[in-house]
């Protein structure tokens, strides 16, 4: 499982025109889910994130976590986490998790995540053409893949 986790100032997801999420100060989490991915790597991804760093303390050093802030969460699916692009100049997603498989693990990840910072978090729809806005703040944009936990 690979995600992106971008702290943000705000970030909102519209689809169709109708807007399904939106936060403030938080972070948005882009997931891409592959066949291999299981439970395990739910709950390391979802504690790492929840417990990540990456918030200003009152000196402004990266001190404190979403859950510390009370800050808030927006989670999206992004399948083309899982591109490959090791030949051509067209990426293969031949990896990425097909629906029947990636939507109970999205699920269980949104549910995980729920858990551990203790109230809602909010997301796209799966699958759907979802229009992501954000005000990346600082920026900081953290990559984490649970197949390579360093």
């Amino acid at each position: 499982m690979k995600t992106v986790i971008q702290r943000v100032s705000s970030a909102s997801v519209t689809i169709d025109a109708k807007m399904v999420a939106d936060i403030q100060k938080g972070l948005l989490v882009l997931v891409g889910i592959e066949d291999a991915d299981s439970q395990e790597d739910i709950d390391w991804l979802c504690q790492k994130i929840i417990n990540l760093r990456i918030f200003g303390d009152e000196n402004d050093v990266m001190n404190l976590s979403v859950k510390d802030i009370a800050g808030d969460v927006i989670v999206v699916s992004q399948f083309t986490l899982q591109a490959s692009t090791k030949k051509g100049n067209r990426p293969s997603y031949i990896k990425a998790s097909k629906p029947e498989i990636a939507i109970p693990l999205y699920e269980n990840f949104v549910k995980k995540l729920e858990t551990e910072l203790g109230k809602k978090v909010q997301t796209g729809i799966f699958g759907a053409d979802m229009k992501v806005q954000l005000l990346n703040d600082g920026p900081v944009t953290i990559i984490m893949d649970s197949k390579i936990k360093n």
